[in-house]
């Protein structure tokens, strides 16, 4: 991994690149998703400050346990500017995010365990479909195939 100087203040894409281990077009998607930002030099060149490398590398450990990038851009916004997320702010942020993640992985689970019995239903529409109608509860409303009705209406 290549060292940056800690004279040198900002970075380029490239050196953000080269040291975080994400792409450029990467970084610039970060960046237009208002996860991280930089400055444009007089020749319109970006320039990153060195938090950007933890912020990187934040938004990456959270995407990789299945965070929402809207989700990290409000954790993100939380923190004073300027200010990297520490330990703590991790701890924090992961306390919260573990009940979206273990309700996400019961969903999973349920999926996993049902899945020989969707492929051989083959519609998905089934009044005990256990996937897209879980506990008959539009039977409880209505008969008849509608998911797909009431999917698409506003």
């Amino acid at each position: 991994m290549p060292q940056i100087p800690e004279k040198i203040h900002e970075l380029t894409v490239g050196q953000v690149s080269a040291r975080s281990g994400a792409a450029v077009s990467a970084l610039h998607f970060y960046e237009s998703k208002g996860l991280i930002r930089s400055r444009r030099t007089a020749g319109n060149q970006r320039r990153y400050s060195r938090d950007t490398l933890r912020r990187v590398a934040f938004v990456r450990a959270a995407q990789r346990v299945g965070i929402p990038l809207a989700t990290i851009r409000e954790a993100l916004a939380e923190l004073p500017e300027e200010r990297t997320p520490t330990r703590e702010d991790w701890a924090r942020l992961s306390e919260v995010w573990r009940t979206e993640l273990d309700e996400r992985i019961k969903q999973l689970n349920r999926l996993r365990d049902h899945l020989t019995d969707c492929i051989g239903c083959g519609c998905l529409s089934l009044d005990t479909c256990v996937l897209s109608n879980p506990d008959d509860a539009i039977g409880q409303r209505q008969v008849g195939s509608r998911l797909m009705v009431e999917r698409r209406t506003p």
